[in-house]
């Protein structure tokens, strides 16, 4: 991948975006885009093909940034989400690769009759693992 330097992460008032900054160009990514493209496990699934396809996502925003290093950022969403780390190189894929990424989750959720509106009892289900794994594999 080409190297390209972030140069500033900005978080929007409203907490529904991103913006980040590459040689004076500015990418907003939506907190939902962030949150549905989310690098971990539980998003990711743990081996190709155990992608969760992630839905009622479209109020979420962001609660909290936290650098990790040099090379992350920890993001902090209002539906609870915090695992997964974004280092900046898959900052800059989601930057470069938005409109292809959007229209694909679009197509998915299409695809299995999903909505990103929530539905009034995902925010009870929400957090209740439903085996040993804490949440993080994915499998709820």
């Amino acid at each position: 991948m080409k190297h390209i330097i972030l140069e500033e992460i900005r978080l929007q008032n409203s907490r529904t975006a991103l913006t980040l900054v590459y040689g004076g160009e500015h990418k907003s990514l939506p907190a939902e885009f962030l949150r549905v493209y989310s690098p971990s496990a539980e998003v990711r699934g743990h081996a190709p093909g155990q992608e969760v396809l992630q839905t009622g996502k479209a109020d979420v925003t962001i609660m909290g940034l936290e650098p990790v290093g040099q090379y992350a950022l920890k993001i902090t969403f209002s539906d609870g989400h915090d695992s997964g780390l974004y280092d900046w190189d898959y900052l800059y894929k989601l930057a470069c690769g938005y409109d292809t990424m959007w229209a694909d989750y679009l197509g998915r959720l299409e695809e299995a009759g999903a909505s990103r509106i929530a539905a009034p009892a995902d925010a009870a289900d929400r957090n209740v693992p439903a085996h040993s794994c804490g949440g993080g594999c994915g499998k709820h």
